[in-house]
């Protein structure tokens, strides 16, 4: 019997539960009996949405794919999927996770439950039970093509068809229908699904999606089919069906007026706003530490999983053996020396312009960072987001690289550099992650930083496993304002327009993002990209690799985007900490502060979207594979 992840209506928490929509007929609970009850067909229902992937567990998730596979990150896991890709050994028989037959499988729940719902004979079965299921449910179906598409490009649609499995093989052949015919199935299925969904649900049942949920998924669609990957790729033109359709488009400049129509679809619904303390809300580093810390925040439009432990990422980014008590941390995930150097100034602009072919990096002298040979000098640094969270100011200073000094504060909420202050609850100790160091165990981040955002410095993990609760923000506004820009951005390069698309509008929500988190309006910063549209996409993409950092984007980013092949194979930087040995716990060597490639990637040109398994393309004569595979 197949076990299914089923989710409560309150998205608390998870059990592992038989699934009510396969059972055989011979069994005591027959199909029927599904619909004679109400908390069987709650089950049910319960079942379907269990297939929402818990964004909240993203390191588990494909072994880490979408946060170790890219420029942005390492994990240290010798066994994840993940390894397939950045060592070059990806394979029709390897893909880093199997979710292609899983989220077919949800698919069919779902349109079981579609068909049935209606049918519960229960009285206490209200007819706003069976509305509110159906709904959430048809999301559900909708939502798992949308993560097949952005994985493996065009899919099969099955609509409300249910496949006989007890049919013939060459009868279930089918091929895959095209990239412009899956989104728009998905955009109409999620678009009358927001015309149900209310705008935000009572404490009962959060997490549920919204109508806000619907708008917020069509926006990222909407986006990535306007980029370059699904938007007249020449590298995928003879990726055709047996018939010689092509499954990907020609290029279609309109295709961003309806991404940026899309997101402002999302912002004009009012519903969302972007986070700021409620007591500090001029403070810029609680202002977007909040953002992951205060669940259920007004910029949360949707999180995949619902409210979930925080347990994963808690550990994955506590320092080996900080401090001593009952549980240890381990610290593998680490941003790259290349997401460290994408963070701007404090005066707003991006310090590192370049590399040289031996990983020198270009400065732009006029962001006030120090020379590629100084850039290493110790000097005394404050860390204030340290002081934001009342650490003692002489705890908050450490003796550190001038590297570190005047950056933008989301800098200092995503990047832990060792040498400097870790808060746990009201102790703490400083980190080193050369050998011999307090941070330097089994795991350990490869690259010599470890992402900062996601811990909960209010609370002590190493001496009583203390955790937090976490309502993942799969879908905030942040990232709408972002692919709103963005589409704006590309209709001036493209010279199209449409109704509700206005660069000038698309500038003031830059400058609400930025100075939310402290920062001057990027016309200031760079008062020569005003009116240069193509000078505006760079930074753009600046911004969103920052703001979005190690939530899962930069992933999709880069390959719809199609920069991957530069972007992430060839060496991968950070602090030359892999071969080091510390003399103290706590004290980096002097050779640990300086740039080390800690390993090199490879990305070929087939990586751009995950091969169907060989099982799934011997099984179906009429599937095309993906390119290069």
């Amino acid at each position: 019997m197949k076990k299914f992840t089923c989710i409560l209506v309150s998205l608390l928490a998870l059990v592992s539960c038989d699934s009510f929509l396969n059972r055989q007929e011979d069994e005591q609970m027959t199909f029927e009996k599904i619909w004679q009850q109400r908390a069987y067909t709650q089950q049910a229902f319960n079942n379907c949405m269990g297939y929402l992937p818990v964004d909240a567990s993203m390191l588990n998730n494909g072994g880490g794919l979408y946060l170790a596979a890219t420029d942005e990150a390492t994990l240290f896991n010798e066994t994840a999927g993940f390894n397939y890709v950045t060592r070059g050994s990806l394979s029709t028989t390897n893909a880093p996770h199997g979710m292609f037959s899983t989220w077919y499988e949800g698919i069919r729940d779902c349109t079981v439950f579609l068909q049935n719902v209606y049918n519960c004979s229960d009285p206490n079965a209200l007819p706003s039970d069976k509305d509110r299921w159906y709904w959430g449910v048809r999301f559900t179906r909708a939502y798992l093509y949308y993560l097949l598409m952005r994985e493996w490009g065009p899919v099969f649609l099955l609509g409300d068809n249910l496949i006989d499995f007890t049919a013939s093989t060459e009868s279930l052949y089918r091929p895959r229908n095209t990239w412009d015919e899956c989104v728009d199935y998905v955009t109409k299925e999620l678009t009358e699904c927001g015309e149900h969904l209310p705008a935000s649900w009572d404490s009962g049942y959060m997490g549920m999606p919204t109508k806000g949920a619907c708008l917020a998924v069509i926006s990222r669609l909407k986006l990535y089919s306007a980029r370059a990957l699904f938007n007249g790729n020449q590298l995928y033109r003879g990726v055709r069906n047996p018939d010689g359709s092509a499954l990907f488009p020609d290029y279609q400049a309109e295709k961003w007026v309806e991404a940026a129509q899309a997101a402002f679809d999302v912002i004009r619904t009012g519903t969302y706003q972007l986070y700021k303390d409620t007591d500090h809300p001029e403070n810029p580093y609680l202002n977007y530490s909040g953002i992951f810390k205060e669940n259920w925040n007004p910029e949360v439009i949707f999180c995949s999983g619902g409210y979930r432990s925080n347990a994963t990422f808690m550990a994955n980014t506590s320092p080996t053996s900080l401090l001593s008590g009952n549980y240890n941390g381990s610290g593998q995930w680490g941003p790259t020396q290349q997401q460290v150097d994408a963070y701007a100034m404090a005066n707003g602009r991006y310090p590192i312009t370049g590399y040289e072919s031996d990983g020198t990096p270009q400065v732009d002298v006029a962001s006030g960072y120090p020379s590629a040979a100084n850039e290493f000098n110790v000097t005394s640094v404050e860390n204030p987001y340290l002081i934001a969270l009342e650490t003692s100011a002489s705890d908050a200073r450490s003796s550190s690289p001038l590297m570190f000094k005047d950056r933008e504060p989301r800098f200092y909420v995503n990047v832990y550099w060792p040498g400097s202050y870790f808060k746990c609850a009201q102790l703490g100790g400083v980190a080193n992650f050369a050998i011999g160091g307090s941070g330097r165990g089994q795991y350990y981040p490869r690259s010599g930083y470890m992402v900062n955002k996601y811990y909960d410095h209010s609370r002590n993990y190493y001496q009583n496993g203390s955790t937090n609760n976490i309502t993942f923000p799969t879908f905030r506004l942040g990232e709408i304002y972002l692919n709103y820009i963005e589409a704006a951005i590309e209709c001036s390069i493209a010279g199209v327009s449409g109704q509700d698309v206005s660069l000038d509008y698309a500038m003031q929500l830059w400058d609400e993002l930025r100075a939310r988190s402290g920062m001057g309006s990027i016309l200031d910063a760079y008062p020569d990209a005003t009116g240069n549209a193509t000078a505006l996409r760079e930074l753009i993409r600046r911004e969103r690799r920052v703001e979005l950092a190690h939530e899962g984007h930069r992933y999709f980013d880069t390959r719809t985007w199609m920069i991957a092949e530069s972007t992430d194979a060839g060496p991968m930087y950070g602090l030359n900490v892999v071969n080091v040995n510390s003399q103290s716990e706590s004290v980096v060597p002097l050779e640990g502060w300086a740039r080390a490639a800690f390993e090199r990637r490879t990305f070929k040109k087939s990586y751009y979207l995950l091969p169907f398994s060989q099982r799934e393309v011997d099984r179906n004569k009429q599937m095309t594979q993906n390119y290069g595979w």
